[in-house]
């Protein structure tokens, strides 16, 4: 059998975490069996479905790698093939038209409710010629009376509810309006959808959607119900944990390879490893290693897997995404990061910070002292950087001739590299952290060097 997976967002706001976590591993056992990745958009909710929020979906997607194989499927534009599948129900007689009101709907409810039954139509044994004249009904399925429903599940094992907990579900609403259990059904069938991951906080409607299947002689596919993602505290994920936009860890400087790996680590796991590629987790992601346990997120864990990734990149990659976020000035901006970026990166966990870091290589002229390297700049030092400027060499050559034409020149001066090391590196970077004196020197340059000094020391 084929293996076809799809990720079903509604697009009543942004991609989250942990949609971005189930698109993810369906992703992953797609093309670990050699299957395909599917997208459906459920956009039948009209008042909270957003242009805005499918597009803010799509990108997102896109962003992470993890688009469709396919064009997405747009649930809205299905309707009349729900529609179809409901009057085929009630042909079979799996289904039947309720004509209840409104107030005896709300009656046999609570009625249900007291006595801790389900809800069941006195409709589901009428003859539809019992009718009232000219009233709409809901078509509701006709759920078996006894016996219990059993899944068998990817990650839940085998699971049972009674039928007797089971509502008579409605399929078509009375303006002709299919629900989401008869939708998603006919959708994943149309589909060929074979494995199903998604939140647990689904599997009540697998019990629903399992009798949908069986009343149509469908194929049920094969269900895999994680756990909802916690915060780091144990308690529901929300946006004082991170729970935000996949856009918003994107604007925030993460990686998308980064975040991807740290999701993969959210609810499932392959021995130890913490640091993998995206092939190695296609290779190993065959769905038996997936927890039955909440996974917490821990941002501080995101940020160091998120360094791990940065350290990985080529130099000329970080040195444009630095020059997105921050625009430069100086004509020499790009070949200054190539010398620096990779060092700069060892101290930075997010392009954010790799960007702020690598801000006084961008602008010609000294950047402002903080606080911490104003303090260093008194009028001895300064002098003795005014020395240094007035006697540098015109070729600097490489980290190895300059170093050892420092030492040299401090050796002549009666100074030490504790004397001048940490004022120059607060004129030349603005601050007291930064990479050697000697990086930073060959990548100013002897006349950008000499300037900084001046506007600094004057």
């Amino acid at each position: 059998m084929s293996v076809v997976t799809r990720f079903a967002p509604s697009p009543t706001g942004f991609l989250h975490i942990g949609g971005a976590r189930t698109a993810l591993f369906n992703w992953f056992f797609a093309r670990h069996h050699g299957g395909r990745y599917l997208l459906r958009i459920e956009d039948t909710d009209k008042e909270r479905s957003t242009d805005a929020a499918i597009k803010a979906i799509l990108d997102g997607l896109g962003w992470l790698g993890l688009a469709g194989d396919e064009a997405p499927v747009y649930q809205s534009e299905r309707a009349e093939r729900h529609r179809q599948v409901a009057e085929a129900l009630l042909a079979s007689g799996a289904a039947y038209p309720c004509y209840l009101t409104a107030e005896e709907l709300s009656a046999l409810r609570e009625a249900a409710r007291a006595e801790g039954k389900p809800l069941r139509s006195p409709w589901r044994d009428r003859k539809p010629q019992d009718a009232p004249d000219g009233a709409a009904p809901v078509i509701r399925l006709k759920m078996p009376e006894s016996g219990q429903a059993e899944i068998t599940d990817l990650i839940q094992g085998s699971v049972q509810m009674a039928h007797s907990q089971l509502d008579d579900l409605v399929l078509l609403r009375s303006d002709g309006s299919p629900t989401y259990m008869l939708a998603v059904v006919a959708d994943d069938h149309d589909m060929g959808i074979t494995h199903i991951l998604r939140g647990d906080d689904h599997l009540n409607n697998a019990f629903r959607q399992q009798q949908i299947y069986r009343a149509l002689d469908w194929p049920v596919p094969v269900f895999g119900h994680m756990p909802l993602i916690h915060g780091a505290d144990g308690t529901k994920l929300s946006k004082r944990h991170g729970a935000l936009g996949v856009d918003a860890w994107r604007d925030m400087g993460f990686l998308p390879e980064a975040l991807l790996n740290y999701l993969a680590r959210l609810g499932w796991s392959h021995g130890d490893d913490e640091l993998f590629s995206l092939e190695q987790a296609i290779s190993w992601f065959d769905g038996s290693q997936l927890g039955k346990a909440a996974a917490r997120f821990d941002t501080d864990k995101l940020r160091a897997v998120n360094a791990h990734w940065m350290r990985q990149r080529a130099p000329a990659d970080l040195a444009d995404w630095v020059l997105q976020r921050a625009p430069a000035s100086a004509p020499a901006a790009r070949e200054r990061l190539l010398g620096l970026v990779s060092l700069l990166a060892e101290r930075a966990q997010t392009l954010e910070e790799l960007a702020a870091a690598a801000g006084w290589l961008l602008h010609d002229g000294a950047p402002q002292p903080n606080e911490g390297a104003a303090q260093l700049l008194d009028v001895p030092a300064c002098a003795r950087l005014k020395e240094l400027a007035a006697d540098l060499p015109d070729e600097f050559g490489d980290a190895e001739t300059l170093q050892a034409w420092l030492q040299g020149w401090l050796a002549e001066k009666g100074l030490k590299m504790k004397d001048i090391g940490l004022p120059l590196r607060a004129v030349l970077t603005g601050s007291k952290s930064a990479p050697s004196l000697t990086d930073i020197l060959i990548v100013l340059g002897k006349g950008e060097t000499k300037n900084r000094i001046e506007q600094i020391c004057n």
